[in-house]
């Protein structure tokens, strides 16, 4: 799923300076520029959303006359939008109004982009516009569930220039940040999984690992998985109130994951570069038909794609009840291998249908779960994100403190829904702050 635009890639802003201090930018690391954000070809017509917001606008005003006002009203508040950046001084619990202030158009214009959309999902934003390429094509990047203003944030980053791609994607990205780590004089502790964190009353003397090995420390971060962190690493009764309530209720806040499978192609097979979408005869899956698809092609990026070849990557979003039929076959290896591969296949069909130069050059490379994010990852319900509140529904940020016990903190995404490399990134530094304070010390 990474990366596939990194918020504040472009100089200038807080996150920015994050990005580079932990590793993941910096003056040696080339950027792949997001243009465009996605195409999407279907019912006749054809759409890219551009870098450049007014030759987007053109397109779509060309396409859908009638669709004017809802055009007006979108481009208006992407360009609200593209004032979204990522308050990192401090928590944003332990942020005051003076704080709030200090954050300018951000402050100004994020929340009225937020509330042009109030109640509004990615699905109802679709189902606004009257032409059926607009429909399909602005429901392809999100889930439908999650809040219409996701994707308009999403496709600001790429209109303010701030939403490009490391080279190298995701692997090269986490080598940099593991050995900027090590540079500082960390260590890396591999395959050593731990089993819990050992609690002395109102203290974490440290963590057992599974094999029983006790490691001391004077502080524990605890930056898992939320379900496994507070089933496994530490006891239920530890969760804070504000992160028990998506899990309490799932009326409100679900999760999403995706099926992969990934190809390589012999030659180029005319395969557009980046996110490319269309309207296919379609699969069906647990049921339900899908017939808009879309693949990544990654020629933008040559450290990643071999010589002569092209690497391409179909995902299909899986909602709960899809997860738990994952979750069902999984229990029989033989029908979840089977499974994997009829739809892998499917899908690769799919591939060819719309790029025939594939044809007899195209072959699987592999295909992952939600099964898969569950096992590797401790995943709940195989999620990669964090919970997606619904559309009516307030986002819950979780102050990543743990109620009664003096050096144990929280990090990662789960914190901050919807979640991804930002807040996680986010919630690591807020962690350091805290431990900061307790040493009183000066976070920089």
């Amino acid at each position: 799923n990474c990366i596939d635009y990194l918020m504040c890639s472009k100089e200038g802003s807080a996150m920015h300076d994050l990005w580079c201090e932990i590793g993941m930018l910096g003056k040696d690391v080339k950027l792949c520029p997001k243009d465009p954000f996605f195409t999407y070809k279907g019912h006749g017509g054809e759409i890219t959303f551009w870098r450049d917001k007014e030759r987007t606008k053109k397109e779509m005003l060309a396409l859908s006359p009638d669709d004017k006002d809802a055009i007006e009203k979108f481009f208006e508040n992407v360009k609200r939008a593209e004032s979204m950046i990522m308050p990192l001084d401090k928590p944003m619990d332990k942020m005051g109004p003076r704080d709030f202030m200090k954050l300018g158009d951000f402050a100004k214009n994020v929340p009225a982009a937020q509330k042009a959309y109030k109640g509004v999902s990615v699905k109802d934003l679709g189902e606004g516009f009257k032409s059926p390429v607009l429909r399909s094509a602005v429901q392809m990047t999100h889930p439908e569930t999650t809040q219409a203003y996701s994707f308009i944030m999403s496709y600001a980053m790429c209109t303010s220039g701030s939403g490009d791609i490391p080279e190298g994607g995701s692997l090269a990205a986490a080598n940099r940040i593991a050995n900027r780590y090590k540079e500082l004089g960390g260590k890396l502790h591999l395959n050593a999984p731990v089993k819990n964190v050992k609690i002395e009353g109102k203290l974490a003397s440290g963590v057992v690992l599974e094999d029983g090995t006790e490691v001391k420390a004077d502080y524990v971060i605890c930056a898992s998985d939320a379900n496994h962190t507070f089933s496994s690493l530490l006891p239920r009764s530890y969760m804070p109130k504000k992160l028990q309530k998506p899990f309490n209720d799932r009326d409100h806040f679900s999760v999403f994951s995706k099926f992969h499978a990934a190809y390589v192609i012999d030659g180029r097979a005319g395969i557009p570069a980046d996110s490319s979408y269309w309207e296919s005869k379609g699969l069906t899956l647990w049921g339900k038909e899908i017939k808009d698809v879309g693949v990544i092609c990654y020629d933008y990026d040559n450290t990643i794609t071999p010589e002569g070849k092209t690497i391409v990557h179909m995902k299909l979003f899986q909602y709960e009840d899809d997860i738990n039929k994952w979750l069902e076959i999984s229990e029989d290896r033989e029908k979840y291998e089977a499974k994997k591969a009829e739809l892998a296949q499917a899908m690769m069909e799919l591939i060819v249908e719309q790029y025939p130069e594939a044809a007899g050059k195209i072959r699987l490379l592999d295909t992952w779960s939600p099964i898969t994010y569950m096992k590797r990852f401790n995943a709940y319900k195989g999620a990669y994100m964090a919970f997606v509140a619904d559309k009516n529904t307030k986002t819950i940020t979780t102050p990543g403190v743990v109620k009664g016990l003096k050096n144990v903190f929280l990090a990662g995404q789960w914190l901050m829904g919807s979640g991804g490399l930002p807040p996680a990134t986010a919630q690591g530094k807020f962690a350091a702050w805290r431990i900061c304070k307790k040493e009183g010390v000066e976070c920089k």
